[in-house]
């Protein structure tokens, strides 16, 4: 592999590890030969030519390597070195045509030198079909006309092959001055190789860097990687289980492998990666761990490459799809193929992540790396148990030998870490992965080993620390198998951020913050919950149980309860304890579905939720459970509005067990609005009074808090005797991070429909929705609305998005028309799979038919379903809307156009079919 070394010359013999025969990727002799008929033809119509010529082959030279590529798609390294040869033959080409035909100088003075390295990612010899092309001109001095000649014509060259050159100019001085002020620079530099021109140069900047640039600045130079790379994972999201990783910059990415070998380069002058095992940084097992990962990862690139035509190195939604698909992965077992590729991806980035920490662990141990910070903040040193050391601030195991003697003791080392806030050593971590085979059924079946799991999470405060590295290490698969399915894997949707086992970890650390009690004004119920005191063992079981059903083609609720069943007595659970466990496992989602999928101002809502619920205990354990479950989801996925629906619904849950489920009725709720809205409105004299609250029938004053029907009523008022007036309220409702809009007009039919297309027009979500008909001919509508961040719309927005509706409701936009061209699906999240999921449900409430619709969001969408109903003469109540990702859930109660439910199964299918087919041409026109 000559071409690939760092000093060596790129014309060289081929090497002989690339995805193919080199002579498909470049024939030197054909490309040599068709060049020289061109020879003596004018500068201008060398060029010309030669860009013909290299540029065919180029393109030949591409097509087959992505096609061996295509063939076996894991044989990225050989894929990567193929397209930095092919890369070194096309620079190489245009310096002769540059040097020899177009300037050729046959005596050069000694300061007509030039030398051409390639330096960075190309340096390395390791390049994606879009990675760009660096190279540093060197010369001995100041650059001279025939230089800059020689470095212009090559340049237009690789230009005109549409090759994307970084290039720089610079004698050895200049690169020994700039790389001691840039760091980045400098790893440039540390990746330099030789290509071609004059090699004496070459050699002596190699030299001259070695001596006086790198040497002695070993900690300098990884101190700067480092800090470097925590900048770089922060601007990419700090998390390695982003749903959408960067494959190049983000945590557990390729950047983060070759820092670890520019430090072993810099520090230790290791040629080669396999070095790292010879230099003690690695075993021969972690090498082979890092060769898998790197391999991965530059497949997943050149992929991404492939795919894109451009550099590009997110992996986004869209492309996961086709990256899984061209590596092989197809869909089994109930889950899709792209998810299999995903959790494959995240397994690898762990690897990384475990791979770094034993790196910098060994630099600590030689000094060429700091210790942590907070080590070095709080030197205090704890007591150690028997059997523990301290070494570099870590935790250590004094005697592997003693250590192993009790399985209990791959445990031990998890509470021991917590229980004195020390790091764990690599080298204990390394100890426990090699050892997991000591955690036997036995062993998992010991009340001691038990008691430490359960301590792990009960003891200290911050569970989620011990679990999440016991997670990396395999620990806790080998202590509950059953979870390990879900370890990296991918919930292949936009709502969840995180893989299925940082989920359960991020829940369990929300329900310590709660614990802590630094959560009372975000989560006041909650909080108040925790504080009088529940079942510890239970919730955070039940926790790091919820999800452990996911994956599989049965539901995840049902399966995970049997799995808790399972599970729960072998975490030292009584059986009364495991009984709530596995409820609260099969109905995790129960408390969030009815808050947000249903209308919780309808008694039935929560008669039925308080049945389901029967105790406080499950009451009080559900909720926190819910809590957690949705603020672990991910960032910005809980709000005000989501708090808002739990809260009133645990409160009405609570106070409907204490007082009895009689209480819960409709004309008492109606009995209790009027006394409010009578005392609201000071200043109306009686008569006023007695109008207002007879004009409204029951519904109206059963499903809306008092301070709307103030508006309603002063609306009303003001529009008294006004023919055609469309009265409007927008206010900010900052405790429910939504704006509710109210509005009055004189009813006709489909009066909700016109109102969803003036919203869906001026780009507001509907969260919830409930339209009223009085008994004097108006119609009032209240909706919850969001901007496009699940926020209030702001204060300065609220004039135009006044007019805007103002202008559809009086026919001057047609909202079907000027939707078409706002209404699509973004490229990036066609590739996401929603069946359309539609139910009746004349249980749910007295006296609406609960229409249930389980499919694909879009923007147009709800306009869409309440046109179709309207069309079908069905009158629209209410509706509630629940967002998850690209998936929505909008629940409507209606009516017939006879004022009664749904009951006949043949209405129900033609409005089925008729709501399908609106889905249907709907998603069409918003892919189109």
């Amino acid at each position: 592999m000559t071409a690939m070394t760092a000093t060596g010359p790129a014309r060289d013999a081929a090497p002989g590890d690339l995805i193919c025969d080199a002579h498909a990727i470049f024939d030197r002799d054909g490309v040599e030969a068709r060049l020289a008929e061109h020879r003596l033809a004018a500068p201008e119509d060398l060029r010309r030519h030669a860009v013909d010529i290299l540029g065919a082959e180029m393109r030949r030279g591409r097509g087959a390597i992505a096609s061996a590529l295509a063939a076996q798609p894991l044989r990225a390294r050989e894929a990567t070195r193929a397209y930095s040869w092919l890369t070194d033959c096309l620079v190489l080409a245009a310096y002769r045509l540059a040097s020899e035909a177009m300037h050729p100088l046959p005596n050069p003075t000694e300061a007509q030198r030039l030398g051409v390295l390639a330096v960075g990612g190309y340096g390395r010899g390791e390049m994606a079909p879009e990675s760009d092309v660096d190279l540093l001109f060197l010369t001995p001095y100041k650059i001279t006309g025939w230089a800059e000649s020689v470095i212009e014509s090559m340049l237009y060259i690789l230009w005109d092959l549409r090759l994307k050159v970084g290039h720089s100019s610079r004698t050895i001085r200049d690169c020994l001055r700039l790389g001691d002020e840039d760091f980045t620079i400098r790893t440039a530099l540390l990746e330099h190789r030789y290509l071609t021109g004059d090699a004496e140069l070459a050699g002596n900047l190699r030299h001259r860097l070695w001596h006086d640039l790198f040497s002695g600045t070993e900690r300098e130079f990884t101190e700067a990687k480092l800090e470097e790379r925590e900048q770089r994972h922060e601007k990419q999201g700090g998390q390695r289980y982003m749903v959408e990783p960067n494959v190049k910059e983000g945590k557990g990415g390729l950047r983060d492998l070759q820092s670890l070998f520019w430090i072993a380069k810099y520090t230790y002058r290791v040629t080669d990666k396999a070095d790292l095992v010879s230099q003690g940084m690695f075993t021969h097992d972690e090498f082979e761990t890092f060769e898998l990962a790197e391999n991965f990862l530059w497949a997943v690139r050149c992929q991404l490459h492939l795919i894109t035509g451009r550099p590009n190195d997110k992996l986004a939604f869209d492309l996961q799809v086709e990256v899984a698909e061209r590596m092989g992965y197809a869909d089994r077992a109930g889950r899709r193929g792209v998810e299999i590729f995903m959790q494959d991806y995240f397994r690898h980035a762990t690897a990384v992540g475990d791979l770094t920490r034993i790196f910098l662990t060994q630099l600590e141990a030689a000094h060429v790396k700091s210790e942590p910070l907070l080590q070095r903040l709080f030197r205090r040193k704890r007591k150690l148990r028997d059997g523990y050391v301290e070494v570099n601030g870590r935790l250590a195991i004094a005697d592997d030998g003693a250590f192993l003697a009790d399985p209990l003791n791959l445990l031990r080392v998890f509470d021991e870490a917590l229980r004195t806030g020390l790091l764990i050593h690599p080298d204990a971590m390394r100890l426990v992965t090699a050892h997991l085979d000591l955690i036997t059924d036995e062993v998992r079946a010991d009340p001691a080993a038990q008691k430490l799991f359960l301590g792990l999470m009960l003891r200290h405060g911050n569970p989620e620390r011990a679990l999440r590295r016991m997670n990396e290490l395999g620990m806790l698969s080998a202590f509950i198998p059953e979870f390990e399915p879900i370890v990296a894997m991918m919930q292949f949707n936009m709502y969840h951020h995180y893989t299925v086992d940082e989920h359960t970890i991020q829940c369990i650390s929300h329900l310590a913050l709660i614990e802590r009690g630094e959560l009372v004004e975000e989560l006041p119920v909650a909080s108040s919950i925790l504080k009088h005191g529940v079942n510890r063992r239970i919730l955070y079981i039940a926790l790091l149980l919820h999800d452990i059903g996911k994956g599989r083609s049965e539901d995840h609720s049902i399966l995970g309860a049997k799995i808790a069943r399972k599970v729960a007595p072998r975490l030292g659970l009584k059986p009364k304890e495991v009984d709530t466990v596995e409820w609260l496992v099969r109905y995790h989602l129960l408390m969030s579905d009815m808050a947000q999928k249903r209308d919780i101002a309808d008694p039935r809502t929560v008669r039925d939720f308080a049945k389901a619920v029967q105790v406080r205990e499950r009451l009080d354990l559900l909720c926190v459970l819910t809590v957690c479950d949705i603020r672990g989801v991910g960032p910005g996925t809980w709000n005000n509005w989501k708090a808002s629906l739990l809260r009133a619904l645990y409160r009405q849950t609570l106070n409907a067990m204490e007082n009895g489920l009689e209480d819960l009725n409709r004309e008492q709720r109606g009995s209790d609005a009027k006394q409010g809205l009578r005392k609201a409105l000071k200043g109306w004299d009686a008569k006023a009074l007695k109008a207002e609250t007879a004009r409204h029938y029951p519904p109206y004053w059963q499903g809306l808090h008092v301070t709307a029907h103030v508006v309603f009523a002063n609306l009303l008022r003001e529009m008294s005797g006004k023919v055609g007036e469309i009265g409007i309220d927008l206010h900010p409702d900052e405790d429910r991070d939504a704006t509710r809009a109210c509005f009055v007009m004189e009813d006709h039919p489909g009066i909700f429909s016109r109102l969803a297309g003036a919203l869906a027009l001026v780009g507001a979500g509907v969260v919830d929705a409930r339209t009223y008909t009085s008994k004097d001919g108006y119609a009032t509508a209240v909706f919850w609305i969001q901007d496009s961040d699940g926020h209030p719309f702001a204060d300065e927005r609220l004039p135009r998005l006044r007019q805007t509706i103002l202008k559809t409701l009086k026919g001057e936009v047609v909202a079907r028309d000027a939707m078409k061209s706002r209404d699509k699906i973004k490229k990036r999240e066609r590739a996401f799979r929603v069946p359309t999921h539609i139910t009746f449900d004349n249980e749910g409430s007295e006296i609406y038919t609960i229409i249930e619709v389980d499919t694909r969001d879009r923007p147009g969408l709800l306009y869409d379903l309440t046109r179709t109903l309207a069309a079908g003469n069905v009158y629209i109540a209410s509706a509630v809307i629940a967002t998850f990702g690209e998936q929505v859930v909008d629940t409507f109660y209606v009516k017939d156009m006879f004022g009664l439910k749904f009951y006949s199964e043949a209405k129900q299918k033609a409005l089925e079919a008729k709501l399908r087919a609106a889905i249907s041409e709907g998603t069409q026109r918003a892919i189109e």
